[in-house]
């Protein structure tokens, strides 16, 4: 089987200024983002869709994505794939001490004592330590800093308002959340009601915000569950043409109280699959 060595000499290859493929020889940081963050999904949707058969190779493409910015910054002498392991390993050494009290990859390992909220506390404290050693200005520091821009919002969100939570800056339970959320829906219909296409926008945006603060409060990962409504409204309205394909009708003209209807009867099938399978 191939190695990493392979991996990368083939990287290499087709970095080759003489030899190489002229496609990857027009690639740069920038325009390979987008690549990565289809590969990631990639493997998301993998994982989620239990397709454990072709995850290896969703995982490659990703790792080849690392692998692809390694070679853009060896060629310009600022790091290379040694760096980029080097550094994960010493991060998640430094930042679970509990497992490496010593800070010793390869020594024997201790009995560990603390519970899985400690730990995640103690997480979060040894990223803000590095936070904060990272700042020239210290005082100018914010919390937020290194919550990346490019993440999909509704992660972003959540992101957010965590980093807001470890100062105190958060509700101390899910209902005053609720009663939020019900304000800003009052907010939007309000913005309706004036016909202000930009208030509405507003208003949409800080209840999908709120909403997620909703979510995280009840420790749900909004994106997640987002990505299984998504799943599972493709999944009946597939069922809605499928049922209308088989008598012969096109879904353009149907009127939306038989289209509902449908989507109430694949409601009830999945009810009873799901029954089934208990």
């Amino acid at each position: 089987m191939y190695q990493l060595t392979d991996l990368l000499h083939l990287m290499a290859r087709l970095r080759d200024p003489q030899h190489g493929c002229p496609w990857d020889l027009q690639q740069s940081y920038t325009s390979i983002v987008p690549h990565t963050l289809e590969e990631a999904y990639e493997v998301a949707d993998a994982i989620e869709s239990a397709d454990f058969e072709h995850l290896p190779g969703e995982l490659g493409d990703l790792l080849f994505q690392v692998v692809y910015y390694c070679q853009l910054a060896g060629e310009e002498g600022r790091f290379g794939f040694a760096d980029v392991v080097d550094s994960i390993t010493r991060k998640l050494v430094r930042r679970h001490p509990h497992v490496f009290p010593d800070g010793d990859l390869y020594a024997t390992p201790g009995s560990v004592t603390l519970s899985d909220v400690e730990v995640k506390q103690r997480w979060e404290q040894i990223k803000a330590e590095e936070r904060a050693e990272r700042a020239s200005e210290p005082q100018q520091l914010s919390l937020l800093d290194d919550v990346p821009a490019a993440m999909p919002a509704l992660t972003r969100a959540a992101k957010l308002q965590k980093r807001a939570a470890q100062v105190g800056f958060d509700w101390p339970e899910a209902l005053p959340v609720v009663d939020k959320v019900r304000e800003e829906l009052d907010e939007v219909l309000e913005a309706m009601s004036e016909n202000d296409p930009d208030a509405i926008a507003e208003e949409i945006g800080d209840l999908l915000f709120v909403v997620t603060n909703l979510a995280r409060h009840l420790k749900v990962e909004p994106e997640s569950a987002l990505r299984a409504a998504n799943i599972k409204f493709e999944r009946r309205f597939r069922f809605i043409e499928q049922a209308l394909r088989e008598t012969g009708r096109a879904i353009e003209n149907c009127d939306l109280e038989e289209l509902d209807a449908l989507w109430g009867e694949a409601k009830k099938l999945e009810k009873l699959g799901s029954a089934s399978a208990c």
